[in-house]
């Protein structure tokens, strides 16, 4: 890269060591950096022309002269300097809020800039519902003697993320600068004849549309020009991977020897669908390949993912290997291991548990046992990943839930063994087109039916008396109800309902004649393992919880789930929790309690009343909350995606895909000098992070 772009940011001019820390945060080390530091939304700053209807909620921008100011103290430690601004829409009050200072006057710099008869742009918020606004709290002001508010008003704006110790203005300001500096040094990672091809801007032309456009069309081809890099990188990554895994011989095979497999199959006690008996054939047949099996297998709540997810743990098995199966939370681990003794009784399969839980002494035992070949399939939580767990001969690794982990923990787990086969499953199910963009290292198999007889959920928005009514019917029929809380203690910040209060009040005045249990994660494992197995023998009545509930719970008799603040909840924590009734013959009923007060809020409760199809809800939550919340990858780092949107780039998606493939089939190893840059870019944003991107 040129020298502006390799430019230290601490040499920028406002920066210097201190602040270049701070930027060290968002990852911003070099112009370059700042230039990809790109702006996570546009404000339109344009003059408000109507004080009861802002562009965006409650922002206000005016320009006016300033007839009089003043500064007083508002509290004991808070102090407010006033305004009063004569606009095109009259007189407007505008405050400024500080906390006192004892060392100096905290208004000393405002007072030079907001004083009788100065000219101003104020940028700040009122509240939209009052009719006739005519106080406005500043956070933003620009005299109009200062030529750099044209950064900041009177246009569409950039917003960026920051860090504390950093301002909108200043990264704004400095942003600016770096364009200026070195935009025009930038080399284009994206080959040209795919610009050409794709009708793509420069890259220097889409840095400046990106972060300071002067229209919405320049700003939408800006962000599809860098969306499509983004994307052509992600491919990249992806097809890499997978070309190396293929590449690689495991040095062991299956054979179907149907020792363990046919009376698993005859023991079930029911019929498998179609849908199962499909995936299991793909999961054997890659499992029989010479190469290492990475595949997603997905399906909605209830759709039967352990038996297929066991079949292949067994084909393992019985070919001399052991299986792990790991779960992200001991809940799940726990249902998993009561499943496996449940479909395994009379087989000679011998199942271990692993978990936080176990006691140092039995836990050597267990250790001894894994290590030594005796235990077949262990079953556990992140302690599977701990250094000390050493398997003889893993073979199969399956994590569920796959979103709660990241990239390096499921390598970590496939490194127990020597190239083994990985299975990872997920109850969140998406688009296949979208699933090969996310997880494109993965093939990907998906049960897209449910099993014979399940009794379909009524999802019902209710008050809480018609939830409490329906939970004491259903208890007095000989039922069981779980009563769902977003928090366990009460907060006074978070105006929520909790656990532990509310499981005080049910079980002294709402529901005295019942037994009420409650479970939440802040409880020992083995408290919570107990609770479980109390209001699975039917011993409770009613079971009062958290989210903690939301995966690993099969209760055939539970009929009801009430949902308290259910606004407060992730689409998919929501169809996750409504997943844990209608497991048996009777009518189930979900009632969700709640205040929605965003289109977010309403749209989520929303579709949970219209939909019980785990596909329409994962593609809903998907556009609601994006891929790398939905998907486990914001808390992994492992998405860096800033400005593609899947959704709306579903077209440039495919075409990135294309193009990827186009060059690596031509230049395997991105060797070619065309092609430096972008294998630059693709090591820089991936090599650190997943660490298996082999371009040597």
């Amino acid at each position: 890269m040129s020298e502006g772009l390799d430019k230290p940011i601490q040499f920028l001019k406002g920066v210097g060591p201190r602040r270049a820390v701070l930027f060290e945060h968002l990852g911003v080390r070099t112009v370059f950096d700042l230039l990809h530091h790109y702006p996570r939304l546009w404000q339109d700053r344009h003059e408000t022309s109507d004080l009861r209807r802002p562009a965006a909620p409650g922002l206000i921008v005016l320009r006016g002269r300033v007839l009089r100011a003043a500064s007083r103290a508002a509290g004991p430690r808070l102090a407010l300097y006033q305004a009063t601004l004569a606009t095109s829409h009259g007189k407007v009050e505008c405050v400024w809020f500080k906390h006192l200072s004892r060392r100096f006057d905290v208004f000393r710099a405002l007072k030079k800039e907001v004083r009788e008869g100065a000219d101003l742009w104020i940028v700040g918020h009122a509240d939209p519902d009052l009719i006739g606004i005519r106080e406005v709290r500043v956070d933003e002001h620009y005299p109009l003697e200062d030529e750099r508010w044209r950064l900041h008003v009177a246009r569409t704006v950039p917003v960026y993320a920051l860090t504390e110790g950093l301002s909108q203005r200043f990264v704004r300001e400095l942003s600016h600068a770096a364009l200026k500096l070195a935009a025009d040094e930038t080399i284009d990672a994206v080959p040209p004849e795919f610009r050409t091809k794709r009708r793509l801007l420069a890259a220097p032309q889409a840095l400046r549309g990106l972060h300071f456009p002067r229209s919405e069309a320049e700003l939408e081809a800006a962000r599809s020009r860098l969306a499509y890099e983004e994307l052509l990188l992600l491919e990249l990554a992806w097809i890499l991977k997978r070309r190396q895994t293929r590449g690689l011989a495991k040095g062991f095979g299956y054979e179907i020897k149907r020792t363990l497999l046919s009376p698993f199959r005859q023991g079930l006690g029911f019929e498998l669908t179609a849908a199962q008996k499909r995936v299991i054939n793909e999961i054997f047949e890659d499992m029989r390949a010479s190469h290492p099996m990475t595949r997603l297998l997905q399906g909605d709540v209830g759709s039967g993912k352990t038996v297929v997810a066991l079949s292949a743990l067994l084909l393992a098995v019985e070919n001399g290997g052991q299986g792990a199966l790991m779960a992200p939370t001991e809940i799940l681990a726990d249902q998993h291991r009561a499943t496996l003794d449940r479909f395994l009784k009379g087989l000679p399969v011998r199942a271990i548990s692993l978990t936080s839980r176990v006691s140092k002494k039995n836990r050597e035992k267990l250790l001894a046992a894994v290590a030594a070949g005796e235990a077949d399939l262990v079953v556990g939580t992140h302690a599977l990943l701990e250094e000390g767990v050493r398997f003889k001969n893993l073979r199969l690794a399956i994590v569920d839930e796959q979103h709660r982990f990241g990239v390096r923990q499921r390598t970590t787990l496939r490194q127990k063994g020597s190239l083994i086969d990985l299975l990872v499953m997920t109850a969140t199910p998406i688009p296949r087109t979208l699933a090969l963009a996310l997880y494109g290292d993965l093939e990907v198999s998906t049960i897209d039916e449910m099993p014979p007889g399940r009794t379909p959920i009524k999802t019902l928005i209710a008050s809480p008396a018609q939830a409490m009514a329906a939970v004491r019917r259903e208890v007095l029929q000989g039922r069981q109800a779980y009563l769902v809380y977003p928090i366990i203690e009460e907060s006074a910040r978070l105006d929520l309902q909790s656990a532990k209060a509310e499981f005080d009040r049910l079980s002294k005045e709402v529901f005295p004649d019942f037994k009420v249990a409650l479970i939440h994660g802040a409880m020992p494992g083995r408290r919570k393992t107990e609770v479980m197995a109390e209001f699975s023998r039917g011993e409770k009545h009613i079971l009062v919880a958290t989210p903690v509930i939301e995966v690993g719970i099969d209760v055939p008799n539970a009929t009801v789930m009430v949902i308290q603040n259910a606004d407060r909840f992730g689409l998919a924590s929501l169809h996750q929790l409504r997943g844990r009734i209608g497991r048996g013959a009777a009518e189930s009923t979900c009632f969700l309690i709640a205040d929605p007060r965003t289109p977010q809020a309403r749209r989520r409760i929303d579709t949970m009343v219209e939909t019980a199809d785990g596909f329409r809800i994962g593609e809903e939550d998907l556009k609601l909350r994006g891929p790398g919340e939905l998907l486990g990858m914001a808390q992994h780092g492992e998405l860096t995606l800033q400005v593609a949107d899947l959704f709306k780039d579903a077209e440039l998606l495919a075409h990135a895909r294309a193009d990827a493939d186009e060059v690596l089939s031509a230049d395997a190893k991105l060797s070619r000098p065309e092609h430096a840059l972008l294998r630059r870019r693709l090591l820089a944003l991936y090599q650190s992070r997943w660490n298996w991107i082999d371009l040597a």
